[in-house]
């Protein structure tokens, strides 16, 4: 049971990354994998530890960091992520739960969702701080986006509580904001 909680949050934790950076969970696993016995892929997904698979990563990884800092490139880049964020969060999910048997199929749609729920938040953020700060603000923004996606990727290896708890925070967080949100609408004065 405990191997299965630390399995889902580490998977939750990694896909929740993937969603404002494709390349940054997906090469932190394939090191890891591939150089500590902190990760262990079964096959299909080991093919993620090939050193073929990590400098193809490594080579995505730059091409992001830099485009993502440009305005309007970085817009370009976020539509085109659209796809590949949501893909490396169902590879991320179905990869890391892999040894404790959740079906494929389900753990892919979970990757999705979560990669693709953070991406979709992040995508629409960004051309608000593009126009208020006349894409001053990409740069910083993009970087504290790397670097979240670079500690949430490590903390989901290595300390897996801490990433469910802070998921669950932030979950409590967000129904609170909603329940206080509905019942603004339903009673404006």
């Amino acid at each position: 049971m405990g191997t299965a909680f630390l399995a889902l949050a580490t998977a939750f934790g990694l896909s929740t990354s993937a969603g404002l950076n494709a390349y940054i969970p997906l090469l932190v696993v394939a090191l890891l994998a591939r150089l500590t016995s902190l990760i262990s892929l079964n096959a299909p997904y080991d093919a993620l530890s090939s050193w073929w698979v990590i400098g193809v990563l490594g080579v995505l990884l730059i091409i992001e960091i830099l485009v993502d800092k440009i305005p309007a490139a970085d817009t370009a880049n976020d539509i085109i992520q659209t796809f590949i964020r949501p893909a490396a969060g169902a590879i991320l999910f179905a990869a890391t739960t892999n040894t404790i048997g959740v079906h494929p199929v389900l753990a892919a749609v979970c990757g999705v969702i979560l990669a693709g729920g953070v991406h979709a938040v992040k995508a629409g953020g960004r051309p608000v701080v593009a126009s208020l700060t006349a894409g001053a603000g990409n740069p910083i923004v993009s970087t504290v986006e790397d670097a979240i996606s670079l500690t949430l990727s490590l903390l989901a290896i290595v300390a897996p509580y801490l990433v469910a708890a802070l998921l669950m925070i932030l979950l409590a967080l967000f129904a609170w904001w909603y329940a206080r949100r509905r019942r603004r609408r339903a009673n404006p004065w």
